[in-house]
Formats: C-alpha cells, sequence, structure tokens
C-alpha cells in the first residue's frame, strides 16, 4: 500500500494551483497598480510591473506551497532582507494588504480558504514593517 503525501502547505492546490497563483499575482499588481490607497507602495516599485509580478507568483507558487520555483532559482527569500531598502510602516502594510485582499476576493472563492490566505498574507505583511510605529497608536 503506497502511502499519500500530503504537503506541508496545502494551499497551493486548493487555490487551484499555478494558473490560480498566477492571476492572484496579476490581479495583485493590478490593483497596485490603480488603487488610490496604493499609490504609496506603486511608487516604491519599478515603472513595469511585469518582471515583479512574475517574480512574485513564482514566489507565491512556493509560499502556498508548490514546488520551488522562486528558491530554485533565487535562493532563500530572505524576505525581510530583501525589503529593507523599502520603508515598511502599518500604512504600506496596509495598503499591500487591501491590493492582497481584493485581489483574493476576486481569485479565490472559497471563504474559509480565503480568510485563511488573508490571515498568513497579514502575518507576513506586518513581520515586513521596518519602521516604528507612530506615537500613541
Amino acid at each position: 500500500m503506497r502511502r499519500r503525501v500530503t504537503p506541508a502547505n496545502p494551499h497551493f492546490l486548493a487555490i487551484g494551483g499555478q494558473p490560480a497563483v498566477a492571476q492572484l499575482a496579476e490581479r495583485f499588481y493590478h490593483h497596485m497598480d490603480t488603487l488610490e490607497e496604493a499609490r504609496g507602495i506603486r511608487a516604491l516599485h519599478p515603472p513595469d510591473l511585469g518582471p515583479i509580478q512574475e517574480l512574485f507568483a513564482r514566489f507565491l507558487v512556493e509560499w502556498l506551497g508548490g514546488p520551488p520555483l522562486y528558491s530554485s532559482e533565487r535562493g532563500h527569500p530572505r524576505l525581510r532582507r530583501r525589503h529593507l531598502p523599502f520603508p515598511i510602516g502599518a500604512r504600506e502594510r496596509d495598503a499591500w494588504m487591501l491590493c492582497m485582499r481584493t485581489a483574493l476576493a476576486e481569485v479565490v472563492p472559497d471563504a474559509a480558504l480565503r480568510a485563511q490566505l488573508e490571515a498568513a498574507f497579514f502575518r507576513t505583511a506586518d513581520f515586513m514593517r521596518n519602521q516604528p510605529a507612530p506615537a500613541g497608536g
């Protein structure tokens, strides 16, 4: 009897595999490029979002439990280190999350899965903060 191996992170299959992840990355960057609330984080990116969108999709495939497309090409993600040159505070985190939340709503019909992913994305986005919280908040 063969034992079935379950990936440590089953979200890749649950979301719909690589096509759904590519769509999620596309919608995310569409919202970053078009939402007024995302103007500040959009300014941190190059004018052409195509290459970063493709890189983000490869990262997401792996982050969601799919094949190691990102690390096989670029090594360990070292997310925090890669983002240190950019000022990221609560405002930037929240703008990023708005784009991701909107993209998730368009790509992931399952509400429970969407909620799990939103929570995981928030933890990661919050970890990226490298600016102090404003006084009194």
